[in-house]
């Protein structure tokens, strides 16, 4: 159990190279299940999360290498030899683990899950998941903790309206379509980059998908998909948008490098309107602090809207606009507004009303003990404390390990005061 302590008040100047997007990942890792053959993944993050991916692909049959940021998925015997089981030891750790469902389905026709873990952010029901699964032939039962899923002969291809533009519920269909017999389509299917770059995977092992990155995904089922030589994953919007960020909170000059710009819309379309100072290339954007910033509403949204996974580090940023108010709306999650109670001990003016906050900005934050709730809270809070004066101490960090690549150290880099420690260091 590690914290981390934040001596505030320092501007954030230097590059920073943007690691792979976890959320992208995930799903092209869990996707190696649909054939037996070898390929290799780059741009792959250091997060726990991932650690835990590769684990549950060791413990259902595969062989799975890690060296540096380049996963290595060994040729293995047939799909007979992979367990369909995925245990509540490892499933507890990783909403993401619920992915697993689609390839096994797809290659083993049965798959036995218990119920997933994850941040505690809201809900986040799999119903989607199952609904969609049944629309393809699947059969359900719900028994001892386990999602027990099992096909009698194929999965068949059939139309699918998502009620919700569920991200994992349009890969978790793709996943298991891509082996069914006859065409799927998935209509209201989550437009996000990571959608494109797990398509991009699918289509290099040799499946028919189209439309991925629109509302509307065709499938055109294969008997069988194949391994490729490499594929490197799409750098992370949100960790280059949390940076960005950074920059206009610390007053600071950051130029992130490795980045798709166009991604990061959502947020620099934002920050430009507050005053920020924006500059893009084709893969590296220069965020500089020049004058006074405004206020922006936001509303979070399905992409491209502003993402929920944002709201936390938006909201430190208009916390320190002195003297203006400004609202979020929070639109996917029922329960996260978790870190809104740890902001308040830095000083902000913040009050919750239903699913928005009002904010009153305030001159300065002052430091003080916080602890991390969810991932996304856990990087707000460290936000804050790099703009606090004094002493910022951080537990319960290990939210943060889930989908931060060295956070710590590359905010150092940075100019940043900050260290992790640990308990019995301090």
């Amino acid at each position: 159990m590690d914290k981390i302590i934040i001596y505030g008040g320092n501007r954030l100047k230097g590059e920073v190279t943007v690691s792979g997007s976890k959320n992208s990942a995930l799903p092209i890792l869990f996707s190696t299940l649909l054939t037996d053959d070898s390929m290799t993944i780059t741009n792959i993050p250091s997060l726990t999360d991932i650690n835990t991916a590769i684990s549950f692909l060791n413990f259902i049959g595969k062989k799975i290498t890690k060296k540096g940021n380049t996963v290595t998925v060994h040729s293995s015997y047939r799909c007979k030899r992979y367990k369909h089981i995925a245990p509540y030891e490892l499933v507890r750790k990783m909403r993401a683990s619920i992915l697993v469902m689609g390839p096994l389905l797809a290659r083993l026709k049965k798959v036995d899950m218990s119920m997933p873990g994850g941040c505690a952010i809201g809900a986040r029901p799999i119903d989607i998941h199952l609904d969609a699964f049944k629309k393809l032939g699947a059969e359900i039962l719900v028994k001892n903790g386990y999602i027990k899923t099992f096909v009698r002969n194929d999965l068949r291809g059939t139309a699918i309206n998502l009620n919700f533009p569920s991200v994992g519920a349009t890969e978790n269909i793709l996943l298991a379509a891509v082996l069914a017999k006859g065409e799927t389509i998935i209509n209201n299917a989550a437009r996000e980059p990571e959608i494109e770059d797990l398509a991009n995977v699918l289509n290099k092992m040799g499946a028919n998908i189209s439309g991925a990155g629109t509302n509307k995904i065709i499938v055109n089922g294969m008997k069988k998909l194949s391994g490729f030589t490499c594929h490197e994953v799409i750098p992370d919007r949100i960790e280059a948008a949390t940076y960005i960020i950074a920059a206009a909170i610390t007053k600071g000059e950051i130029i992130l490098k490795k980045v798709i710009p166009q991604h990061l819309d959502f947020v620099t379309n934002k920050l430009k309107k507050c005053g920020l100072f924006i500059k893009e290339t084709e893969d590296t954007i220069l965020a500089k602090w020049t004058k006074n910033l405004r206020p922006q509403n936001v509303k979070t949204g399905v992409y491209p809207m502003f993402p929920t996974d944002l709201q936390a580090q938006w909201m430190v940023l208009m916390c320190l606009l002195n003297g203006y108010t400004s609202y979020i709306e929070e639109n996917i999650f029922e329960n996260r507004f978790l870190h809104v109670a740890e902001l308040q001990r830095f000083g902000a003016n913040i009050t919750i009303n239903g699913k928005t906050v009002n904010i009153k900005g305030v001159e300065k934050f002052s430091g003080a003990p916080a602890m991390v709730s969810d991932l996304r809270a856990g990087a707000a809070i460290i936000l804050a404390g790099l703009a606090a004066s004094g002493k910022t101490t951080v537990s319960r960090i290990y939210h943060l390990d889930r989908g931060y690549d060295t956070f710590e150290k590359k905010l150092k880099k940075l100019g940043a005061n900050i260290k992790r420690v640990h308990y019995d260091d301090t």
